[in-house]
């Protein structure tokens, strides 16, 4: 019965691990963010604005950016928590290669969880990162 159980926790601890955000995902450095906005290819959506850019890495790296109008700070780190929690669960459906910078207006009214979800497939399928199937044809 130990196995049984310690091979669930196992599957399980590793389902987990596939949903992490590691450091190397992380878009960093002024230089590089900067070179997203100059070198952009960016769509809209209300609320948000996504700037993408190839990068030649087998995956892709994403920093959260919200302007000091957004409100405090407490809800500045809520909605980069929500955001960033959309896109790991979102992050197998994409095309990887990319640096991304994902900026969140206030006034979006998308600081849940499946409201911020949305609004990254909206996005993503807006600028061609989205792999899965749409209408049983693939995007």
């Amino acid at each position: 019965m130990k196995t049984g159980t310690s091979f669930q926790v196992n599957e399980t601890a590793k389902n987990v691990l596939d949903y992490r955000f590691p450091r190397e995902e992380r878009l960093k450095g002024r230089e590089e963010i900067r070179k997203v906005f100059s070198e952009r290819k960016s769509v809209t959506c209300p609320g948000a604005r996504l700037f993408s850019l190839r990068n030649g890495l087998p995956f892709n790296r994403i920093v959260f950016a919200f302007p000091r109008k957004f409100g405090n700070a407490v809800k500045r780190n809520r909605s980069r928590r929500v955001s960033r929690e959309a896109y790991r669960f979102l992050r197998k459906e994409l095309h990887q290669g990319h640096d991304l910078v994902l900026l969140v207006y206030p006034g979006s009214g998308r600081d849940v969880l499946s409201g911020r979800m949305n609004q990254l497939k909206e996005l993503f399928l807006m600028a061609g990162l989205l792999k899965s199937k749409l209408n049983g044809k693939n995007a």
